[in-house]
């Protein structure tokens, strides 16, 4: 496997690039907006310039990385010779259904397809393809460059030969991987959604502050981040989004809680818009 091929350049896609680029592969990232592929460019390059303070990379090793990744408009240019396609759009089931649709036009027969949601069904995605034995999803984690774990999970056809391909595509990326059979939610996100939600109740019925909820979940149950720290990471929309999701696949126990539904309107997205849960101005 040598070219990599991200479609969509937001906080999960530049992430990946990334990773990608500075484990050696040459990197296509694909975006139909040219002002989120300069946010991307931006990032990436701050990230590499960064890692070279730290001491993490030498200047010519990150030099050489930055020069590994191409930036796009055009699906085509970014996706037919790649030899894996990581989507890492929206979470909008429609959307991710119609880009591995034009992808399946577009890749090399032995071209895998793969889905970063972190909750919706590859089964469902795969079977609008030519294709479902090579497609799966993989599930990366934010922030991408420090978290360690994929989750690779199986849709119902997805073949050995690429799950196989997968764990060494994560194995060259340092990350550990995991197999998971898809379930709505997977392993992780089933899990985090109910802490996070429960933490946004709690919140809501004056249980405690934001900052003592977290601070109670860090240091007594040993999370490296507070729940609703990590929500605003991830952003408030996204969160929102996978909550109804799971809500409208697992049942009522994943109903999103009211003030997560109440800041979404609000525009108080998280980190990304300077206020979630915290204010970031």
């Amino acid at each position: 496997m040598e070219i990599v091929s991200v479609i969509g350049s937001g906080t999960m896609g530049r992430g990946i690039a990334y990773t990608s680029a500075a484990a050696g592969f040459i990197t296509y990232v694909q975006d139909i907006s040219e002002s989120a592929l300069g946010t991307c460019r931006s990032y990436i390059e701050k990230q590499f310039n960064r890692a070279v303070e730290k001491g993490e990379l030498d200047r010519e090793t990150a030099d050489a990385a930055k020069n590994r990744i191409r930036y796009t408009t055009q699906l085509e240019e970014a996706a037919q010779d790649a030899d894996i396609v990581i989507e890492a759009v929206l979470e909008i089931m429609d959307l991710k259904i119609e880009i591995f649709k034009q992808l399946d036009k577009i890749v090399k027969p032995s071209a895998i397809l793969a889905t970063n949601t972190s909750t919706m069904s590859p089964t469902e995605i795969a079977a609008q393809t030519s294709r479902p034995e090579r497609c799966l999803a993989l599930h990366f984690f934010n922030p991408v460059p420090r978290m360690k774990l994929i989750e690779v999970v199986c849709g119902l056809e997805t073949s050995e030969e690429t799950i196989e391909r997968s764990f060494e595509f994560g194995k060259a990326l340092g990350k550990e991987c995991v197999k998971i059979n898809e379930f709505p939610g997977f392993a992780t996100s089933r899990m985090n959604c109910l802490i996070g939600n429960e933490a946004m109740n709690m919140v809501m019925e004056g249980v405690g502050t934001v900052e003592d909820i977290d601070k109670a979940i860090k240091l007594g149950l040993n999370h490296p981040m507070g729940p609703l720290e990590l929500a605003d990471l991830v952003g408030l929309d996204t969160r929102l989004r996978n909550m109804e999701y799971l809500h409208k696949t697992l049942g009522e126990k994943y109903r999103p809680c009211p003030i997560l539904v109440k800041y979404v309107k609000a525009g108080r997205l998280g980190k990304k818009s300077g206020k979630g849960f915290y204010n970031y101005n």
